[in-house]
């Protein structure tokens, strides 16, 4: 492990960072967004929750970044039952005879450099109550003590959104809130060839060798601070963003705005640019307080990419999360079969088949290729055929 990360060190750290997102993008399929948010979390020291039914790669996606990562690691299933010795360490028998009240912290929490916390909402007060602290100041109080805390990143799991008004202090500490859902049916084909590639790699009990240690991501505060340098263009797109977020009734209070420049600035470095711009702007579709705000930010955050998208053509970032076009043109003309094989569909299979088009749409609106927009008029095809007739025979 230590010749591999030796080998690796003449690599620039931004470049191995890209290199973490890679090979994560390799093994989760569909996953291309979530993956950048979670390395853009990591660089700027920052936490974020993944939510999302069960079974959709969360829990798998932290601990492979974190394998992928040489930090101290920690992880637990939170439930109200939870008690703090369970991870914040066991209580120094020794040192209590003796008049004084510490932990053993060796191993647990306090210790750990990227954390990952299962079902942190389902937490009982006194672990909730102890997590704030360390979220907000890095510290943990024992004893009376104030322990420093090593911390990078805490990523928490849930598979629902907090209802509980008492868990909105917990919720707000985590800068990002990132959806992770079943894949698309264009997916499915690929879902399963990776999947099998992770079942065999889980059954042999490999492990991921480190690209990048705790230290170089501790370091990276001054190259993060470098590109919070704003000019006034940037400056002022961003205030236009806030407010219009606000005015649709989206919390969004000073202290995040603030801290939202910083994923800004550690997105830039990610990419290897000296300066923020517009492009930065999308982590703001993932701060939404509750699901039904996530299409409000899509719908404001959206329009100022494509508009940088169109004046930068060569910024934007691959289309469908990475799947070919090959593997669209696949799935329409599967559907296209379904739809014209002259046996009756019910309503259910119906929709399901018309979902999938409406998907594989979505996916194509963001691609540049320019066989994509002759797929995409396939697909208007099919859904204004569907729609006008019912019938699929002439298609």
């Amino acid at each position: 492990m230590a010749e591999s990360m030796a080998r690796g060190a003449s690599v620039p750290l931004q470049q191995r960072l890209q290199q973490v997102g890679n090979v994560l993008s390799g093994q989760f399929i569909g996953k291309d967004e979530v993956i950048r948010l979670m390395l853009v979390a990591v660089i700027a020291g920052e936490h974020a929750v993944l939510l999302g039914p069960p079974g959709t790669a969360k829990s798998a996606l932290i601990r492979s970044m974190a394998q992928l990562l040489q930090a101290r690691y920690f992880e637990y299933l939170l439930t109200r039952f939870t008690e703090p010795n369970e991870i914040f360490g066991p209580v120094d028998i020794a040192a209590f005879r003796e008049g004084n009240y510490r932990r053993n912290t060796a191993g647990m929490l306090p210790e750990a450099e990227v954390v990952f916390l299962d079902e942190v909402f389902k937490s009982n007060s006194a672990i909730l109550n102890a997590l704030l602290t360390l979220l907000n100041e890095r510290r943990v109080v024992m004893g009376g003590q104030a322990m420093r805390c090593p911390l990078i990143s805490v990523f928490g799991a849930s598979n629902e959104v907090p209802g509980d008004e008492t868990l909105n202090a917990i919720f707000d500490r985590f800068l990002l809130r990132i959806r992770s859902d079943n894949l698309d049916a264009y997916h499915f084909s690929e879902l399963l060839t990776r999947g099998v590639q992770h079942e065999l790699r889980q059954m042999a009990n490999q492990v991921m060798q480190p690209i990048v240690s705790s230290q170089e991501l501790m370091s990276l505060g001054a190259s993060v601070g470098q590109r919070m340098r704003f000019d006034d263009a940037f400056l002022s797109t961003y205030k236009g963003v806030v407010f219009q977020i606000r005015a649709e009734g989206v919390s969004l209070s000073d202290r995040r705005v603030v801290k939202l420049l910083k994923l800004f600035a550690a997105n830039a470095y990610l990419d290897g640019r000296q300066a923020a711009d517009a492009s930065d702007l999308f982590v703001l579709k993932h701060i939404w307080n509750n699901e039904d705000q996530a299409p409000v930010l899509e719908a404001i955050v959206q329009p100022v990419l494509e508009a940088f998208y169109r004046e930068h053509p060569e910024r934007k970032r691959v289309g469908a999360a990475g799947v070919g076009l090959e593997a669209l043109a696949g799935e329409v003309e599967r559907i296209r079969q379904v739809l014209t094989g002259g046996g009756a569909l019910t309503d259910i299979q119906l929709f399901s088949q018309l979902k999938a088009l409406g998907e594989v749409k979505s996916a194509l609106a963001s691609m540049t290729d320019p066989r994509a927009r002759e797929l995409d008029n396939r697909v208007a095809q099919l859904l204004e055929a569907s729609l006008r007739t019912g019938r699929f025979a002439q298609l």
